[in-house]
């Protein structure tokens, strides 16, 4: 089924033109590991899986439900076939108007001639459907009529769709199909007109650039990219201010200086702010610093395809060609990234990369931020300064039935809790809060302050008293953080529009709680660990 989802689409497309003064239109394709380019013999691997019934957002079907194709298990030459069979094509109708971001598979399973198992986004089950999202389109907009045609084979025994093309309703042809192998004709005569009327956008921008699809969900977070400016450009220009005011001859006899002394003040003054962005994966905040002031960025990423593509986009916004550099070719030990700029030069701004995508802390990064505190330039900032990290009661009986083995009639009498239950995972990542079914059972509370500026007021353990404004049973502690990158300006990862997900903690027993009683939670932080135990 062909579908319209957002978040599909906020993960796999970079969307906006231009993010905080910098111009990404036309500059570089993004696009995901896997994808199908227009027309082309890429195939389009289903990048992801997602629970289309939980995804924020929500998706709207384009087409109706096609059948792909059909596996008898029973049939052993067919399964022999099956690895080298020649992909069928297959064309289908858009039912619905809307954008085209991805085509969602799910299964069927015939046990026997009665007995049937779904996967369908409409049955509540334990599967997820896989997503092949829709690239390299200058239009995705479709409307009833249009054709979309697509190659489906199973190669290696994996399920592979190739050559996505669509054509315009005004282009279809009376094709009228007798039965379901006859869809070639059809699907050919779509292929050909789609080729003649579309064209890949790397046609265009000449250069392409292969990010996960966190990376492309950061690029197309706007809120991260405008507070990172805003922060950026305080402390530059408290620097400026600073700067001015030394240069400033407010006494007669400085008059009298040297020429050599004057000179050497001169040039401290026009010495760039050198800024050093370390976030995992690809980052174009070194790209937003360069365009607030004389800067000297240096960007942290490895891959030479990132590299290329950071330089497009600079040359494509104007930039001095000496005000981006790669810091990894400055260094003889990649291993230590965290040095200075330059023998007798420290940074003006660190950036550091503190929470992970997946809702938890990365790993190491206390440790990189009492090392960031110790080449700061005087009035340096480390970014984030700090982060809060907030956590609340809920009553979840989906985290519970996907977390332990509850009891014996799920397996059918079979007493296997005891056995499973011994290696279940204590923190559920990638976590949506807001699609998460699960009933608030209390307020959240500021679990835990992690600060980067002052790492030596940071508590490895702290007790919070949390307050149950619901009755209920405690299943779990979902947690969340706001990240301060200055008193004024911070960033809330459980905010729909962000690029982090959230995580939680899943208690081995659910606890029962009654409004107004309080419940006691302990935090311990080591090593970029967080345990969160409740007191009995």
């Amino acid at each position: 089924m062909a579908v319209e989802c957002k978040e599909i689409r906020r993960h796999h497309r970079v969307g906006i033109q231009e993010v905080a003064s910098v111009r990404l239109a036309d500059t570089v394709e993004f696009c995901s590991p896997t994808h199908a380019s227009v027309n082309s013999e890429e195939t389009l691997e289903p990048y992801t899986t997602e629970k289309l019934s939980r995804i924020p957002g929500g998706y709207m079907p384009l087409t109706e439900p096609f059948q792909v194709m059909t596996v008898d298990f029973n049939n052993l030459q067919e399964l022999k076939n099956l690895a080298t069979r020649k992909p069928c094509k297959i064309s289908v109708p858009i039912t619905r108007g809307g954008l085209l971001d991805a085509v969602v598979v799910w299964f069927v399973l015939h046990l026997d001639d009665e007995h049937t198992l779904s996967t369908s986004p409409s049955e509540e089950t334990c599967w997820e459907q896989a997503v092949y999202p829709v690239q390299g389109l200058l239009d995705y907009s479709r409307k009833p009529g249009d054709i979309v045609v697509l190659e489906v084979s199973c190669q290696d025994c994996y399920l592979r769709i190739q050559k996505i093309s669509v054509s315009p309703s005004e282009c279809r042809m009376d094709v009228e199909r007798e039965n379901t192998p006859a869809l070639g004709n059809e699907a050919e005569l779509c292929s050909a007109l789609a080729s003649l009327q579309t064209a890949s956008k790397l046609d265009r921008v000449g250069c392409e650039c292969v990010l996960e699809s966190t990376e492309i969900a950061l690029l197309n977070n706007v809120a991260y990219h405008e507070c990172f400016k805003a922060a950026i450009s305080k402390v530059l220009s408290s620097f400026s201010s600073n700067t001015e005011l030394q240069s400033m001859d407010v006494d007669g006899s400085e008059r009298n200086l040297g020429e050599s002394q004057n000179k050497d003040s001169l040039q401290t003054s026009t010495d760039p702010f050198y800024i050093l962005d370390v976030s995992e994966g690809f980052s174009i905040l070194p790209i937003i610093a360069g365009k607030l002031g004389p800067v000297k960025a240096y960007s942290s990423v490895e891959k030479q395809q990132h590299q290329i593509a950071l330089n497009i986009i600079s040359e494509a916004n104007h930039f001095p060609k000496e005000t981006l550099e790669f810091w990894l070719s400055h260094l003889t030990d990649e291993s230590s990234v965290l040095q200075r700029p330059k023998s007798d030069k420290l940074w003006s701004i660190i950036i550091l990369d503190v929470i992970e995508a997946s809702g938890l802390i990365q790993q190491e990064v206390m440790e990189k931020a009492a090392i960031s505190r110790c080449l700061l330039h005087s009035g340096g900032k480390i970014f984030p300064q700090y982060v809060l990290m907030y956590g609340m009661l809920v009553e979840s009986q989906s985290l519970l039935l996907e977390s332990t083995v509850q009891g014996t009639e799920p397996t059918l009498g079979f007493n296997i809790a005891p056995f499973i239950n011994q290696f279940k995972v204590p923190v559920r990542v990638y976590l949506d809060l807001s699609t998460l079914p699960c009933v608030p059972l209390s307020k959240p509370a500021e679990l835990l302050r992690l600060d980067f500026m002052n790492p030596y007021l940071n508590s490895s353990t702290r007790e919070i008293k949390v307050q149950i404004c619901k009755s209920g049973q405690v299943t779990a502690i979902p947690f969340w953080y706001h990240i301060h990158l200055d008193e004024d300006t911070s960033l809330d990862t459980s905010d729909e529009s962000s690029h982090w997900k959230q995580a939680a903690v899943v208690l081995d027993k659910p606890i029962p709680v009654k409004q107004g009683e309080e419940l006691v939670l302990s935090i311990q932080h080591h090593k970029s660990n967080v345990s969160i135990t409740v007191k009995e």
